[in-house]
């Protein structure tokens, strides 16, 4: 399969993507201010760290990307770089806040799914068997061809060097089909927004929710799903969607979902994953992994 027109970026886009990735690093502290390739200075002449920013335009973003980026750096160069700790969870937020300035796809995926432990990733398509884009989304081995968000609390931590595709089990990664039931587009958005819910001990689940913030919370998790298009193939892990059956994942509540097992079977510092849910959207251009893991 050709390349597809988004995966070679913009100049607008590359730049963004940098920025991105060095405000990652910040926050993870694998790079210093002033360090990297956008060697960000500690303060410019006439901006002190910690000095108050100025009005923006809340409209810098995907519209905007110059104006995206130049919002960004100037809050990067206003933060106080002392204490360290406070100066990490500042680049945080502003990473955070950046990328969901990007697309409304992030500041969606951001919304309803950064907090719960879950993973969020996208890839390309390029091979006839989509189960094979799925897999390398899984193993991390690609990134998302139009530069969106990720959300992998995994990524870097150290646990991957002896098992690499941690959270997920690599025997469920090889037999991935076979755990995995068609879906239908309404009972597809259903489950991410449950993956909003807690596995255990769930205050406010979906289904009691006021309606506004219900509707909220299904239009976010539709906004997901809507990247792939009305013609997409949706699959899931559950149990429930055996035999062309179609579940109401939010009367149900994530707690009450049961599945094809695809998260790992390893004790790992303390934690033990005993519960997950996945959704796997395709189209002909793109795959997209979206998953909820129960750890206790």
């Amino acid at each position: 399969m050709p390349p597809l027109p988004h995966e070679v970026p913009s100049p607008d886009r590359t730049a963004l993507d940098r920025l991105d990735a060095y405000l990652e690093a910040l926050w993870d502290g694998t790079a210093e201010p002033g360090a990297g390739p956008l060697s960000v200075p500690d303060s410019e002449p006439g901006i002190e760290p910690g000095a108050e920013e100025p009005e923006r335009s809340p409209a810098a973003g995907v519209d905007d990307p110059d104006a995206l980026h130049s919002w960004a750096l100037d809050r990067l160069r206003r933060l106080p770089r002392t204490p360290r700790d406070d100066f990490v969870r500042r680049v945080g937020g502003l990473l955070a806040e950046f990328r969901g300035r990007r697309s409304p796809w992030n500041a969606a995926a951001l919304r309803l799914l950064d907090d719960p432990y879950t993973f969020v990733a996208a890839g390309p398509r390029r091979h006839r068997d989509w189960a094979d884009d799925v897999r390398a989304v899984m193993r991390r081995s690609v990134r998302d061809p139009r530069g969106w968000i990720r959300l992998d609390r995994d990524r870097r931590d150290d646990v991957r060097h002896t098992f690499p595709d941690h959270p997920f089990d690599p025997l469920a990664i090889a037999e991935l089909p076979a755990r995995l039931h068609p879906v239908g587009l309404d009972a597809a958005v259903a489950a991410p927004a449950v993956m909003s819910e807690e596995w255990q001990a769930e205050p406010a689940p979906v289904r009691s929710r006021p309606s506004p913030d219900r509707a909220r919370i299904l239009a976010d998790a539709r906004t997901l799903l809507d990247r792939y298009g009305p013609d997409a193939g949706l699959w899931t892990n559950a149990t429930a969607a055996a035999d062309g059956a179609s579940p109401d994942f939010v009367a149900a509540g994530l707690a009450r979902t049961r599945s094809h097992r695809c998260a790992t079977t390893e004790y790992v510092k303390g934690l033990d994953i005993v519960d997950d849910l996945g959704v796997i959207a395709v189209n002909e251009d793109e795959v997209g992994v979206f998953w909820s893991f129960g750890a206790c």
